[in-house]
């Protein structure tokens, strides 16, 4: 099926970064010394299928392409920012295999996810592995490797904070907004911060510079989840590869679903009554409950949060000495994160 952003200017952006990632980052899973790890890992980023024969698919590479741009931006080359395009992508690999384990999920970019094919442990191995690799990668040139690594140190720090925040606010009765949004700038935004700045740390760029490409990262995050969030509710699963309402059914507190609970009104209390004992399990009971959380105003608010948080990160750039093509890319990447559809 086609999407409404498979025609975006910033298609064009990611294609040239993938083309000059992917090949290294290729290389650089070929390294390890375990035939299975090197197919899982495979699997995961969508270059083979199962049975080790040749694949066609991947992820929306949207974290290497900032790499690669914050690089340019800060007065480096598009190279410069190849080392830590590849370890943010593999970390943000590495926390999904893990994440699929945890939420046992079976379908991911419309096939069925590493931990069903090859299993838990094996799919967590992989996922290990990977997140090793990140940083051999990340380290092998050491002047540009020590300069970034703090960052991506930081930003793993916070991905697992998230993470094992939204495993505890699972099925709980009342979560605060401003927690939930701060579990979600841990699983998410952080990473993105580090994506956007990771590149201009590699190519010695200004703390000011490093800085604004940060702050952007991290706003540009925020409305990414909440954007994630809308697509994990009434996402159409024949372009997100995902279940539909995939969230609701795995009873996910994500920032949509809190809002609508801390609304006034009607549809909120009937929201809160039939998600009281968990996640709904019966399909009726799954529309109900993706219906009540568009009527109680959950999806609206993510949508304007989400706009709000855009502006912020294109704020970010205002004012900042950046190499001008490379600052046009990243303001597409922004309206490219908000106006997809997976």
């Amino acid at each position: 099926m086609t999407s409404r952003a498979d025609t975006h200017p910033a298609l064009l952006v990611i294609e040239r970064a993938r083309e000059l990632v992917e090949p290294a980052m290729r290389a650089a899973i070929a390294t390890l010394r375990d035939d299975q790890m090197r197919l899982i890992s495979s699997y995961q980023m969508g270059w083979q299928e199962a049975d080790g024969s040749a694949a066609c698919g991947g992820g929306k590479a949207l974290r290497p392409t900032l790499a690669v741009i914050s690089a340019v931006a800060g007065g480096g080359s598009a190279r410069d920012g190849v080392p830590g395009g590849i370890a943010v992508e593999l970390v943000h690999n590495f926390s999904l295999i893990h994440d699929d384990v945890m939420d046992r999920d079976v379908e991911r970019r419309h096939r069925p996810t590493a931990w069903t094919v090859f299993g838990d442990g094996q799919a967590i191995l992989a996922g290990n592995a990977m997140l090793t690799v990140a940083f051999d990668v990340l380290i092998a040139d050491a002047a540009a490797g020590m300069r970034a690594l703090p960052c991506l140190t930081h930003s793993i720090h916070e991905l697992i904070s998230g993470q094992s925040r939204d495993l505890a606010y699972e099925g709980a009765e009342h979560i605060d907004l401003d927690a939930c949004l701060q579990m979600e700038a841990g699983k998410t935004a952080a990473l993105i911060s580090a994506s956007a700045s990771i590149g201009a740390l590699a190519a010695g760029a200004s703390e000011e510079v490093v800085s604004g490409l940060a702050g952007y990262g991290f706003e540009l995050g925020m409305a990414f989840q909440l954007v994630d969030d809308i697509l994990g509710i009434v996402g159409d699963p024949k372009i997100t590869g995902k279940s539909s309402s995939s969230d609701v059914r795995a009873g996910k507190r994500s920032a949509p679903v809190v809002a609508a609970l801390g609304a006034d009104g009607d549809a909120a209390r009937q929201l809160g009554a039939l998600l009281q004992y968990g996640p709904p399990s019966e399909e009726a009971d799954v529309e109900r409950a993706t219906a009540l959380i568009a009527a109680a105003g959950g999806l609206s608010w993510a949508s304007d949060e989400a706009d709000a948080r855009l502006r912020k990160a294109l704020a970010h750039l205002d004012g900042l000495p950046l190499e001008a093509t490379a600052a046009e890319d990243l303001r597409t990447l922004a309206r490219y994160v908000v106006d997809r559809d997976h």
